[in-house]
């Protein structure tokens, strides 16, 4: 069984991505590691050729930056890579998407017990998302519960819509939970860094127009509007023991205070009661 691993990044430095954090906490599990490296105002490149150069194969790319609908952009730069791997199953972490040591064992089972049952088109995790500070998670329904991160590349698999998730010819995967999550740091950043990472990253969604209004000209990130968090008691990644340690930003949760609608409280009251999420929203058939 062969494993490869894939992803893209632009501009890691400058948007203070973990993308060598993230990298090498897959690496283990991957005979190989295909990489779309955009063109960057940084040592991005320089960095990612650092890391392992036995494993891994960077693909220099151009970003279009007119492509500003729906986040296709980033779809675009995944199936660059994607169409690259050579392994019988693709392990695909976004470069802000880190996996935790302790779960390699049972990434690795659940590779080999599906390996020939070719009903499963893919494999789901579970995640957890930081926000604002490595202490806090989301914790209501504004933070996707799960998505599919191992596929079979062999079957004409294509990164969906925004880069989340994957489908092959517009249908849903049919895929098995793994026993393993996905820890997300996209959300924790210097309050400067975050501001300046929105600004850019929207724009592959939304006009001038939208960004101006709805991002600002603020230089700070405005950290208030995440909603419901709770404190994180876990462990980190190991990869990660340097960036937790060194953060140099005050991170402060009020959960008295927290800016939701009637029908967002609603229905997270409802989701606490019951477990069960109303309308969410599953890119995945699981089987």
């Amino acid at each position: 069984m062969k494993i490869s691993g894939f992803s893209f990044v632009r501009n890691g430095i400058k948007y203070d991505y973990p993308f060598e954090e993230s990298i090498r906490s897959v690496l283990p599990l991957c005979d190989e590691f295909v990489l779309a490296v955009g063109k960057s105002e940084d040592d991005t490149l320089k960095r990612v050729l650092a890391i392992n150069p036995s494993k891994i194969r960077v693909i220099e790319t151009v970003w279009d930056d007119l492509l500003r609908e729906g986040g296709a952009v980033l779809a675009q730069q995944t199936n660059i890579a994607l169409d690259q791997v050579t392994g019988d199953w693709a392990f695909y972490l976004q470069v802000d998407e880190v996996i935790h040591e302790r779960d390699h064992t049972s990434i690795l089972d659940a590779m080999h017990r599906h390996q020939h049952d070719h009903n499963v088109e893919g494999l789901l995790f579970s995640y957890t998302h930081f926000f604002g500070s490595y202490r806090y998670v989301g914790n209501s329904r504004r933070w996707y519960r799960n998505e599919i991160r191992i596929i079979r590349p062999e079957i004409g698999v294509r990164s969906w819509g925004d880069a989340q998730g994957f489908r092959k010819n517009g249908q849903k995967l049919r895929v098995k939970p793994v026993n393993a999550v996905i820890y997300h740091y996209g959300w924790v950043k210097p309050p400067a860094v975050q501001q300046a990472k929105q600004l850019t990253f929207n724009k592959f969604w939304h006009p001038d127009e939208w960004v101006a209004e709805h991002v600002g000209d603020s230089a700070q990130y405005d950290y208030s509007s995440g909603g419901r968090l709770q404190p994180f008691n876990g462990t980190h990644p190991a990869v990660m023991k340097r960036r937790v340690e060194s953060q140099n930003w005050q991170f402060n949760y009020d959960p008295e205070n927290i800016q939701e609608s009637l029908k967002e409280k609603l229905l997270n009251w409802i989701e606490a009661k019951t477990g069960w999420r109303i309308g969410e929203y599953k890119n995945y058939e699981e089987l």
